[in-house]
């Protein structure tokens, strides 16, 4: 059970991480090749940062979403797998 919740935690962190990336490079969500990659991402993402963008907006041009969003998930990850250890 810790295996199938690190396997689900670290496919989470890819996702983040991609959508950083995504950011940066500015992919046009019609690209053929990257576009659906992208929407994706988006998708899967969305509904965990967009209540944190609400709280906290981007400051300045960045947003701290993905950070918090990624520091909230390994604490989770931590107690879900202590409470299975």
């Amino acid at each position: 059970m810790v295996q199938i919740i690190n396997l689900l935690f670290n496919i989470f962190y890819i996702l983040i991480l991609a959508r950083i990336i995504f950011s940066w490079i500015r992919v046009s969500p019609y690209d053929p090749t990257w576009g659906p990659i992208m929407r994706f991402v988006y998708q899967v993402t969305d509904p965990i940062m967009e209540p944190i963008r609400r709280i906290m907006p981007p400051m300045g041009g960045l947003d701290f979403s993905p950070m918090i969003v990624l520091i909230l998930a390994s604490v989770l990850r931590s107690v879900l797998v202590n409470m299975l250890i």
